[in-house]
């Protein structure tokens, strides 16, 4: 048995040999969590529904400074694509810093906070900061087992790829990588960033990731994600991101296998790589294509009671997803620990794990 322990060790030692820093690259909009305990007086107050997810009007300004003075307040480093390369890096563990994060915060408090705390998770986070809008912030409003979510993306929007991205020690950091990942919430930001990163990882022959994100990125932003589309080598949704981009693409089926097939067969620029389409269906299997096949893959048994908050698990399960895959893992392995970080992040409030990943 010991001798097996040794032999383990001796291979975690030897992948991770293989890891280098920089080596996943991710971009998006970060967003400081704000995460604190109300009551229904206070959902009324801002009119929030207790499980809901909403950008931030004019009239929950408020709301956020009323959160910040709440006694027990606790902070997160957010945002999708953030929380995707926070896990990953979760689940390395060592080196530090394989997950490099770029995107835009403010020149204030907010900003320091984010920064610790990306810190704290051992991510190489660049920001871009400007003095025009503060730091972008998601207020998560916890009624018993409910989270109503008010984003206020701000300085997220403000990302400038002229003053970051083509800086050259940035880029740098971007060839350093050899995986990529955005989410779609990024196309409403800087799609030129996007598809300047894309057809790097395609013309370098890496691995360039996106995710669908939501169902307004396929009915709202079309012209942008179809523009990325050819360079994506692994799409990643859920079954209700994937019905919205069928519908919006006139793909005539609503077989979730189906549209997997049809979005495995769009345009695409490198054709050494066979584009993979992975849909996360909840509770209910992962479908994924594997060449020319779609397959199904069973999710982790868990018992109801244990859930406390499913609105990270799709950011989670992308993010032990790209564990594996910067490792060079099979896609089986790769889906596998996607599943078991999502079952971790659920049984969790907010986007948070343990010290240690208990992986195997």
């Amino acid at each position: 048995m010991a001798q097996k322990q040794d032999a383990r060790a001796h291979t975690e030692t030897a992948v991770n040999e293989t890891l280098s820093e920089n080596a996943l690259f991710g971009m998006g909009n970060p967003l400081l969590d704000i995460c604190a305990v109300v009551d229904k007086d206070f959902l009324d107050r801002y009119g929030l529904k207790p499980n809901d997810q909403i950008l931030a009007e004019e009239k929950h300004k408020a709301l956020f400074d009323e959160l910040v003075k709440k006694s027990k307040v606790e902070y997160h480093a957010g945002g999708s694509t953030q929380n995707s390369v926070k896990i990953a890096q979760w689940m390395i563990q060592e080196p530090h810093k394989v997950a490099t994060f770029f995107g835009c915060i403010g020149k204030d408090h907010f900003g320091e906070i984010l920064k610790q705390k990306a810190a704290e998770a051992h991510v190489d986070a660049h920001y871009y900061e400007q003095n025009e809008q503060p730091t972008g912030t998601c207020a998560a409003c916890i009624t018993g087992d409910n989270r109503s979510l008010v984003a206020n993306l701000a300085a997220a929007n403000c990302y400038n790829k002229e003053k970051h991205l083509d800086l050259e020690s940035n880029w740098n950091l971007v060839e350093k990588a050899r995986v990529y990942y955005i989410a779609g919430f990024f196309l409403t930001v800087s799609p030129e960033s996007v598809l300047k990163v894309a057809k790097h990882a395609s013309e370098h022959n890496k691995i360039f990731s996106l995710n669908l994100s939501a169902p307004f990125i396929s009915q709202f932003f079309k012209g942008p994600l179809m523009s990325v589309m050819p360079y994506v080598d692994i799409l990643f949704g859920n079954e209700t991101e994937a019905a919205t981009f069928a519908k919006e693409q006139g793909l005539e089926t609503d077989d979730i296998e189906e549209i997997a097939h049809r979005v495995k067969l769009l345009p695409k620029v490198n054709r050494n790589r066979q584009r993979i389409v992975v849909f996360t269906q909840g509770q209910y299997d992962t479908i994924a294509t594997v060449g020319e096949k779609v397959m199904r893959f069973k999710v982790l048994d868990i018992d109801q009671n244990d859930i406390v908050d499913t609105n990270g698990a799709g950011d989670a399960f992308v993010g032990g997803f790209l564990s594996e895959l910067v490792q060079e893992k099979s896609l089986e392995q790769c889906i596998y620990a996607g599943h078991y970080a999502a079952n971790v992040i659920i049984q969790r409030s907010g986007c948070t794990f343990p010290e240690k990943p208990d992986f195997h």
